[in-house]
């Protein structure tokens, strides 16, 4: 995550960031807040995000499972993935 003065853009935004991206944006954002010395208003902007860019990664990580047990299902079936 870039530094700029947009601590937390638009949630929607994040639909389109990979679990990579989210994951960097997430630990920016965790280091922003533990080092400190923001306003109230700005660390509670940081937090939402970091809410945010939490959910975006267990959102991918939950689709992997999935695609891994479908994957896992059909192997063990003898089938091909549907």
């Amino acid at each position: 995550m870039t530094e700029n003065n947009q601590t937390a853009p638009n949630p929607e935004s994040l639909d389109g960031l990979s679990y990579e991206e989210a994951r960097e944006q997430l630990v920016a954002v965790v280091g922003r807040l533990e080092a400190g010395g923001a306003s109230l208003e700005e660390s509670l902007a940081l937090w939402e995000r970091g809410e945010a860019l939490a959910k975006r990664c267990e959102d991918w990580l939950e689709g992997a499972r999935k695609r891994l047990a479908t994957a896992r299902d059909a192997s063990s079936d003898g089938g091909t993935p549907a």
